[in-house]
């Protein structure tokens, strides 16, 4: 029995979607607006291009939706897409011109494209295809089958190579805040490849232990000193404001005490859409990594709950599709888009706040970011195809059985 797929569309992730993708579409214009005006420039510039890339991303999610799940699995198609991935990376990081000093993006026409965003969901499909070929290893040996009896890798093709050389390119752009969201993909991706739970808890308390090492590391020898090292400079402002950014309001605290400033500015009910104060030249990159400040300070601490509420609702139906798939592979392709927008929402939140540095990473669909939104797109597409093909299982077994 052949079942349409649109009479399976999940409507509680796209309609979550869809509201966050117009209010996205909202706070770009409301952020970028008024910076746009003092620089004699058209007011609805980003929120145009913004549109622009969220009409590609309804176009991506309707093709996406249409394609057999079985495409996904083809080895050979995930094997060019990589290569052609390192490629754009290469010439993001030594052809283009660097950003806020880091490279990373690759400019055609009048269009930026930063193929470090795109890594995320190809990271999340590699792991998944490689994983789910091996759960039968996985249930015998439990992490021997990941590692293969080696801590380290001892092959090109092995899993880990691959990923190292990803997201080692996306360090040295320097991107910290993808190559963070990366290798907290990979810790999700390894954890529900099937390995038994005590190996996540130590994965875990070893990245909390590292991190914390780090951060006392920094601390202890002074940023200034640590600043020096290759690769660091980009990022040493960032640990600067962490440990106090009210020591240099003028310099590398002044974005995250004008976050402050926002959140309080905010109250409960807030100033009302378009009335941020901070926005108007006092809170750099408030279109961006700062965008949630914004929102609360235009809609209040209850208005931005909301917004926040409504994600998570999001992300909690995504990884229900993880959890009640059968298919090893869309259980976790599924888990790992959940994942991913999670790890995101909380680092930018941790940033804005001063719990963890600030590492330049976007808070999910509101942020301005063609490329982070198109890439969101392409994994919630993926979603509802996975549960699209899982209901259509469901429903023919259960007919089979009755039969």
């Amino acid at each position: 029995m052949k079942i349409d797929k649109r009479h399976l569309l999940n409507y509680s992730i796209l309609i979550p979607y869809l509201i966050l993708s117009v209010l996205g579409l909202i706070v770009v214009y409301s952020t970028t607006s008024a910076s746009l005006v003092q620089a004699g420039l058209n007011s609805f510039r980003s929120v145009l291009n913004q549109g622009g890339f969220w009409i590609l991303s309804l176009i991506a999610i309707a093709f996406i939706y249409k394609m057999r799940i079985e495409v996904f699995k083809n080895q050979r198609l995930l094997f060019s897409i990589i290569v052609i991935e390192v490629i754009l990376l290469l010439l993001s990081r030594f052809v283009t011109r660097a950003v806020n000093g880091a490279h990373g993006w690759l400019f055609i026409g009048g269009v930026s494209i930063q193929p470090a965003e795109y890594l995320k969901i190809l990271l999340i499909w590699f792991l998944a295809q490689r994983f789910s070929n091996r759960q039968e290893d996985i249930e015998l040996y439990d992490y021997q089958a990941l590692t293969f009896n080696h801590w380290l890798p001892k092959t090109l093709n092995d899993w880990r190579t691959v990923t190292a050389i990803l997201i080692g390119i996306v360090v040295i752009m320097p991107d910290l805040g993808n190559a963070t969201i990366l290798a907290l993909t990979v810790l999700i991706m390894v954890s529900v490849s099937g390995i038994g739970h005590r190996w996540f808890s130590a994965l875990l308390g070893l990245l909390v232990g590292a991190s914390t090492l780090i951060l006392s590391s920094i601390w202890l020898i002074g940023v200034d000193k640590v600043s020096h090292v290759p690769l660091f400079g980009y990022v040493a402002k960032r640990f600067s404001a962490f440990f106090n950014p009210f020591n240099d309001l003028s310099g590398a605290g002044h974005q995250l005490a004008n976050s402050y400033y926002a959140m309080v500015n905010g109250g409960w009910f807030g100033l009302g859409l378009g009335n941020s104060i901070e926005k108007r030249g006092y809170l750099p990159e408030a279109q961006t990594d700062f965008v949630f400040s914004i929102v609360i300070e235009e809609l209040g601490f209850i208005g931005a709950s909301l917004i926040l509420a409504l994600l998570f609702f999001l992300i909690l139906r995504i990884i229900l599709v993880g959890i009640r798939a059968r298919d090893p592979f869309n259980s976790m392709m599924a888990l790992g888009v959940g994942g991913m927008l999670l790890m995101q929402t909380f680092i930018n939140i941790g940033g804005i706040s001063g719990l963890i540095p600030s590492t330049g990473v976007t808070f999910p669909f509101l942020s301005q970011g063609g490329n982070s939104l198109l890439v969101l797109s392409v994994g919630i597409a993926i979603v509802l195809n996975i549960d699209a093909n899982e209901k259509r299982h469901n429903i023919n077994r259960v007919i089979e059985e009755s039969m």
